[in-house]
């Protein structure tokens, strides 16, 4: 089942409907539709399709749930797999990139490694037909011993990244927990890493997750100083050049991304992830600029698609003023406790029709609060991003009176 773009009973249809000039709901606390309210409409169809020419951008995409399992937040992930790759569909439409299997997608948070497989099998195949780009994470979360050793780390990484390789997709190479735990100092991260680049096939991109998007991670690299993991990362880079196709950074620190990608070797892209400064870093200054790979294109993909062409076309400007109001959202959706932000990124992706329900992986919808979710609905609103604003509207008052709020 996939329910794409599809009405509950009780919900507007949105077969047929034109996507402006809707009139308002007449009920709702907030006003719900209060972007429409303004004064702004959604724009037309947007799905060129065309990748930026400016810069390489992934979004990182979330999984849906198959809202009829029996399961429990303890039990294998159960998906929605129809309603999953059509949603890598619309990210591709958009020419973005799609980074899989990743923190957007619950990756230790509800998406097991056996579910986490068969995602890469699946959307790496719907990329090769779809013509899309992939890259998808290769981790150690097959390891459930609650002690293992770094050899068991560098076999489990060995076996992930031979299966995202066999698939046809880049590998991302993801922080380990079971490496944070184990290592003592930097060393470990040397060898382990070295050895891994070494046997990939093709360019990697290595991806350094703060403790602030998972605890676990805390001190990674071997240093709980960031200067000194910063070396450590950059001397496992500039040992094996051609082997790293970029890095991505989750520090949600501007100063700390920019220095770092101008200590980066020639070649070796910097992708952003940080959520809370893209604009600028994805602009660039003299020196440089950031690609992407965020969990925040997962919600805002046409309207990045939008800023990304504008760029293309030597608009910076134009480009900022686009993407700069989205910041709010993204700040508000990344809040501390910063690992919860896909519970809003599901919702929007709900309101806006890409699929029939909010229900997460683990039950991970109930991580977020109401307020939290009402604001996050009013700042998207505010940013047209709904197709159907009156089907958003609509099942942001259900979920109001579900959770005992006013209908």
């Amino acid at each position: 089942m996939s329910g794409r773009g599809s009405g509950a009973p009780g919900e507007p249809s949105t077969v047929g409907t034109p996507l402006t000039n809707n009139p308002l709901p007449t009920s709702g606390t907030p006003p719900y539709g209060a972007g429409r309210a303004a004064g702004l409409t959604h724009g037309p169809d947007r799905t060129t399709g065309v990748v930026s020419t400016s810069r390489t951008v992934f979004a990182a995409a979330h999984v849906v749930a198959d809202p009829f399992a029996d399961t429990t937040p303890e039990s294998p992930a159960a998906i929605d797999w129809d309603a999953t790759l059509a949603f890598r569909r619309h990210l591709w439409s958009h020419g973005l990139g799609v980074a899989e299997a990743m923190d957007t997608a619950q990756r230790g948070m509800g998406l097991d490694w056996p579910s986490a497989a068969e995602l890469i099998r699946r959307s790496a195949a719907e990329a090769a037909a779809a013509g899309g780009r992939i890259a998808c994470g290769v981790g150690t979360d097959q390891l459930v011993a609650s002690e293992v050793n770094l050899a068991d780390i560098r076999v489990a990484y060995e076996q992930q990244l031979s299966l995202v390789e066999d698939a046809g997709a880049q590998a991302v190479v993801m922080a380990s927990r079971h490496l944070a735990a184990t290592a003592a100092g930097p060393e470990p991260y040397v060898e382990i890493y070295g050895h891994l680049l070494r046997q990939a096939v093709g360019p990697v991109i290595l991806h350094w997750l703060g403790p602030m998007f998972d605890p676990a991670l805390q001190g990674y690299w071997g240093s709980a100083d960031l200067d000194l993991a910063t070396e450590t990362f950059l001397q496992i880079i500039a040992e094996h050049p051609a082997k790293v196709d970029g890095v991505k950074v989750s520090l949600l620190d501007a100063d700390r991304e920019v220095q770092l990608r101008r200590r980066l070797p020639e070649g070796v892209r910097c992708y952003t992830g940080d959520d809370f400064h893209y604009p600028e870093l994805i602009a660039g200054d003299a020196h440089g600029f950031s690609d992407a790979l965020l969990g925040i294109f997962d919600p805002l993909a046409p309207l990045a698609a939008d800023a990304l062409r504008l760029l293309d076309g030597g608009d910076t400007t134009g480009f900022r003023n686009l993407l700069d109001p989205t910041v709010a959202l993204s700040r508000h959706l990344f809040q501390t406790p910063t690992r919860y932000y896909k519970t809003g990124v599901v919702l929007l992706a709900w309101l806006a029709g890409h699929q029939p329900h909010f229900t997460m992986v683990g039950g991970l919808q109930s991580a977020r609060s109401l307020p939290h979710l009402k604001r996050a609905y009013e700042l998207a609103d505010g940013l047209n991003l709904f197709p159907d604003p009156e089907l958003a509207a609509a099942r942001m008052r259900r979920l109001a009176s579900v959770y005992g709020g006013a209908e």
